[in-house]
């Protein structure tokens, strides 16, 4: 959806006081990028290409994760990776669908594929995951004007000197003629391509597999899917090593060491009493493995132990639930089998009582991490601990019985 080119925080608040007028604060959008045209030089942009592009570029003051005056600071959208439970977000539906376009994309990109796993190391089918779950192999249109938005949120974002340069680069995009402005769209956030990369990662991780002197990933899969694996690259992956092996926890497991921070060779898991699903054997080189233990329903649902590569995957997006949905995707691609152990019918507590219970954690020592409102492996962790401390059942998962002996103790 593309909002309406001059909406400013007067009209929304119908002009609450303090606020300048819509012309007054275009004109300082309209300054703003103008100054910012010595950066853009220096990054090689044209001059040519600056004034075109910017010339009649306005602010969207709709976008999420804006400072305007007068309004309440606003933070990110809902994703649904922080919102859903596993059961909906990893719908077996969308896997099944996914994954058989998955299968067939593997045949009809095997060259570059294969030149992908030589080069990189990364398999098939987690890039082709990765571009499923992204943009649906290309199929999502992405809804807004990147420029746009990258203008916007170095303007009046909550992380402006970021975006600044992810507008310069953008620009540099432009001039240098790799896409157009109206194909370079993008996400709220400015991620644009198969695999929705910010314009400074285009940079830092962009490839061009097919040899045509440019790196494209609009239009050419063979670039994008090389992209997606050089950043896994620079991030850390490690050939040869799984993203997670899903595992029957004892009944004894502790949830409350589900963190990254706590780590074991995959032998003393084993050895835990932690024991892969189906049966399935582990050579001495996965034994010796460094994992984490991952309960996404704290002791409900799956368990998975996982290994440095699935941290890799969630460099790409820092959620638990994108990984495991990337990850099984791409096991999906060669194996029709779903989790061994089916997800819960757990219910998500609303963002703000989760944060709630963070701010709570937080004042009583137990939780060290952002207030966000997330129910992530840390806050997971600590609410283990508060419930161990509370004489109450100790599930690691942020439910309403917890949130009433937390609200009771106030």
């Amino acid at each position: 959806m593309k909002w309406p080119a001059t909406i400013v925080a007067c009209a929304v608040l119908l002009c609450a006081p303090l606020q300048r007028p819509a012309s007054a604060a275009d004109a300082a959008f309209t300054q703003f990028i103008a100054s910012l045209w010595p950066e853009a030089k220096a990054a090689g942009v044209s001059r040519e290409t600056f004034d075109r592009e910017t010339r009649s570029l306005e602010p969207d003051y709709k976008l999420p994760d804006l400072i305007l005056p007068g309004r309440p600071k606003t933070g990110a959208p809902a994703q649904a990776e922080f919102v859903q439970v596993p059961a909906d977000y990893i719908k077996e539906a969308s896997i099944a669908r996914l994954a058989a376009e998955g299968q067939r994309l593997l045949q009809k990109y095997r060259p570059s594929l294969d030149a992908i796993e030589k080069r990189f190391g990364v398999p098939p089918t987690i890039v082709l995951a990765i571009w499923g779950r992204e943009t649906d192999y290309g199929r999502y249109s992405l809804p807004y004007d990147t420029l746009r938005v990258v203008a916007t949120q170095a303007y009046v974002g909550r992380r402006k000197d970021q975006y600044r340069t992810e507008f310069i680069l953008a620009l540099k995009i432009l001039s240098e003629g790799a896409v157009t402005r109206k194909e370079l769209r993008s996400s709220w956030a400015g991620a644009t391509g198969y695999t929705q990369f910010l314009p400074s990662e285009y940079y830092k991780h962009g490839v061009d597999l097919d040899g045509d002197g440019r790196v494209d990933i609009w239009h050419s899969v063979p670039d994008a899917l090389a992209s997606a694996a050089q950043q896994l690259v620079n991030k850390g992956w490690q050939p040869g090593v799984r993203w997670a092996y899903e595992v029957q926890a004892p009944a004894n497991a502790d949830c409350t060491i589900g963190v990254p921070e706590v780590t074991k060779p995959i032998s003393q898991w084993l050895r835990a009493g932690f024991v892969p699903v189906r049966g399935q054997k582990l050579s001495a080189t996965e034994q010796a493995q460094s994992a984490s233990l991952l309960q996404p329903e704290g002791i409900y649902g799956p368990a998975f132990l996982t290994t440095p590569n699935y941290f890799v995957i969630k460099e790409y997006n820092f959620s638990d639930l994108y990984v495991l949905f990337v990850g099984h995707l791409a096991d999906r691609m060669t194996s029709p089998q779903p989790f061994a152990t089916p997800w819960s019918a757990s219910k998500q507590l609303r963002s703000a009582d989760v944060e709630a219970m963070q701010q709570q954690l937080t004042k009583i020592g137990l939780y060290k991490d952002k207030l966000d409102g997330k129910a992530g492996m840390q806050t997971r962790a600590a609410l283990g601990a508060y419930q161990k401390q509370a004489g109450l059942k100790v599930d690691c998962w942020p439910s309403e019985a917890v949130l009433r002996a937390m609200n009771g103790q106030r």
